[in-house]
């Protein structure tokens, strides 16, 4: 099969997406067009979407607009190393300890000049990368080149993959093409086409090992593999790859000091440019902005030769603007090392790509730098002809093991054993001194610090025989408008205050059916509109099973994720209810689906919550398939490893009143009620040990009057 030089095979990729909804089309970078404009810079300039897309953009410029370049190469070295660190724990850290690679070679073609080999290697235990290696048929040991993907359908199978390291093997370079986890032959199904983002790698943000972390690892992995390789000289090694790859590269190359040339391919803009586009979760760095702009990960290759490769018509957040804008911190760290003309922008006309004159330049660049022939200019390609993706799979047809580690098995996994390790109290005293430091912990370190401040706030009100309605309009924080409105009947006949959370713009009593047989049973009814939510949500920020998906990753690169915003909106919203005195009596709040998880997160941290009801809530963070009906803004990265899972969120509420009204696994499958009671059973526990076991009421799945009955 003859290469096509063109996109459309990369365009082609919307056919992965063919069975979910159209608002989920391109769900990745490069292959969707950021909905702000290339005109406007990435800053605080009011865009026609809303306050939330306002708001994180100026967040950003907060975090990040007063950066400068370093002026000493001491000043760096130490930034360097804090940088390093700060990005590793950004990750969840790596193993201390490898898991022994166990290589396997699967299958061998011939071809003219190279063979290609089908190889597999262990990177985590019980997790294998399935590769291709290009073997030159030369003598002694040759210089290697790391090829990662990108959001191309085939991965490694690629016919775009594939020219890369056929042209590279040619000139005498070892090549390695490798399938990042959940892509290519490692999806979740044994068929090539699955896409590893949104909710499948949305099961590894519990426990704390984002995807592009894992990347980053699994292709030191694949380092460690090419030592092995006698053909390889490991002392002149190189990492390429385009869009996602172009990512890949960046940071590997970055965080790899084994590389000595590297090479991001339309990839590189900076991470305010995001802000407004979508990408792929396999690209988001939690918290990034707190500490870095991409200039810093860039500038971490330095002194290796660092060349990187933009398109004029490619999207706004990797476009040539934005691309100069991190250029321009990069340039002064290679002049620092007295390097400078081992950085290069190569800019192509073209459309985002990995094409043929893209790649004849990196071929220039890797021979200058890791054979040291030439002076680093282009190296024409001689026609090709690519394998049939078939024929380059370790595993063709349906061979692939059974018990293959997916995503979301591994994060199962991971997740289980993290667990395991969480100590049962066995007295008050004892739960009580760890409560507190899982408070603190919840609080500050994964919801990014939800304490209320003084909100400002107005109302208006209507009035009618049957009842009175006032709309309260409040902000959180400068930027955040929310919406309440509370409801109360002529003659309330009974006390009592139902703050009802739903994030699906329910937000008004009429639209909200428990809400209003609440508020038919006598009691005031406050329905909350949560910011990026409701009348206050995003136009586009759906991505497949993600309806929130844009949101919450601008939140997560911001370190500040959507949970921890919702939860601060309601600690806010009490405040405002209470000092204007809609809610001085016993206050409950609900949260209905995935607002569960918002109501059980706040009423951990705000004893001003009388009683908290969760109703269909997801009952548990560990999931081995991929999250369905859920939000992706309520998985924040390291919730599990670093507080527990939903029942231990629950237990944090003791000796408050808490009820569970069914609940869900991540399958979006409903427990039954001796399930639901069995996962809810460490709650139980705790309130037992707190005196207050009667405090904890678990019921299956319950009409809303039945719901209703429940309150009193």
């Amino acid at each position: 099969m003859r290469l096509r030089t063109s996109f459309g095979l990369f365009m082609a990729l919307a056919t992965l997406l063919s069975s979910l909804p159209q608002s989920s089309l391109f769900p990745f970078r490069g292959a969707t067009h950021n909905e702000v404009s290339a005109a406007e810079p990435a800053g605080v300039k009011p865009t026609k979407d809303g306050t939330f897309l306002d708001f994180v953009k100026s967040q950003a410029v907060t975090l990040r607009g007063h950066d400068q370049p370093p002026t000493t190469l001491a000043a760096w070295k130490t930034r360097r190393q804090i940088l390093r660190k700060q990005l590793l724990d950004a990750w969840g850290g790596f193993p201390q300890e490898h898991a022994p690679l166990t290589p396997r070679v699967l299958g061998t073609l011939q071809r003219d000049g190279y063979r290609i080999e089908k190889v597999t290697f262990q990177t985590l235990p019980d997790v294998f990368m399935t590769a291709n290696a290009y073997v030159p048929d030369l003598p002694g040991k040759r210089p290697a080149v790391l090829c990662v993907h990108g959001h191309w359908k085939g991965a490694k199978q690629d016919p775009h993959v594939q020219a890369r390291c056929i042209g590279l093997a040619r000139l005498g370079f070892f090549v390695l093409a490798v399938d990042a986890f959940g892509a290519g032959e490692r999806g979740i199904g044994k068929a090539l086409g699955e896409y590893h983002g949104e909710m499948v790698a949305a099961t590894l943000y519990p426990i704390g090992r984002p995807l592009s972390g894992l990347q980053v690892y699994e292709n030191q992995r694949a380092v460690d593999y090419l030592l092995t390789r006698p053909e390889v000289d490991g002392e002149r090694l190189g990492i390429t790859g385009a869009s996602g790859g172009g990512n890949q590269s960046m940071y590997a190359g970055a965080f790899d000091e084994r590389f000595k040339a590297v090479v991001p391919v339309c990839s590189v803009g900076n991470y305010q440019a995001y802000l407004g586009a979508a990408c792929c979760m396999c690209e988001v760095v939690p918290g990034a902005l707190q500490f870095t702009e991409e200039w810093g990960v860039l500038s971490l290759t330095a002194p290796q030769a660092l060349m990187i490769v933009s398109a004029t018509r490619d999207a706004f957040q990797f476009s040539v603007g934005e691309a100069q804008k991190s250029l321009a911190f990069v340039k002064p760290v290679f002049q620092l090392y007295d390097r400078p003309a081992n950085i290069r922008h190569a800019i192509f006309e073209s459309t985002h790509d990995y094409n043929q004159p893209m790649r004849e330049a990196m071929y220039g660049w890797m021979t200058r730098h890791l054979k040291e022939e030439g002076d680093g200019s282009p190296i024409p390609e001689a026609p090709m002809e690519t394998e049939d993706p078939e024929s380059l799979r370790c595993f063709p047809g349906e061979s692939r093991p059974n018990d293959w580690m997916t995503i979301p098995k591994f994060a199962a996994r991971e997740a289980r054993a993290l667990l395991a390790k969480v100590k049962t109290p066995t007295s008050l005293a004892q739960w009580e001194s760890s409560a507190e430091r899982l408070r603190q912990t919840l609080d500050q370190t994964v919801l990014s610090g939800t304490e209320p401040a003084a909100a400002s706030a107005h109302s208006t009100s209507e009035t009618s025989p049957q009842q009175t309605i006032q709309t309260i309009t409040l902000a959180s924080e400068p930027g955040i408008q929310l919406t309440a409105t509370h409801t109360t009947g002529k003659s309330p006949q009974k006390t009592g205050t139902v703050i009802v959370l739903s994030l699906n713009g329910e937000s008004k009593l009429p639209d909200n059916q428990l809400a209003r047989v609440i508020h038919e049973s006598g009691r005031r009814v406050v329905t909350l509109s949560l910011r990026a939510t409701g009348k206050h949500a995003y136009p586009r920020d759906s991505v497949a099973r993600a309806p929130d998906h844009n949101t919450a990753e601008w939140s997560l690169f911001l370190g500040r994720p959507l949970l921890g915003q919702w939860v601060l909106d309601l600690r806010t919203a009490i405040s405002t209810l209470k000092d204007n005195g809609y809610a001085s009596d016993e206050l409950t709040v609900m949260g209905t689906g995935p607002a569960s998880i918002v109501a059980l997160c706040a009423a951990a941290l705000d004893d001003r919550i009388d009683h908290t009801v969760a109703v269909g809530s997801l009952a548990t963070f560990v999931s081995d398939t991929p999250f369905e009906s859920q939000r992706l803004g309520i998985l924040p990265s390291g919730i599990l490893r670093d507080v527990g899972d939903v029942p231990h969120i629950a237990a944090l509420i003791a000796p408050r009143k808490v009820t569970i009204i069914g609940g869900v696994n991540g399958a979006g499958i409903s427990l039954n009620d001796s399930d639901l009671r069995k996962q809810f059973a460490p709650a139980g526990h705790v309130f037992k040990v707190s005196g207050s076991a009667d405090h904890l009421a678990v019921f299956p799945n319950l009409d809303h009057d039945d719901i209703v009955r429940k309150l009193n």
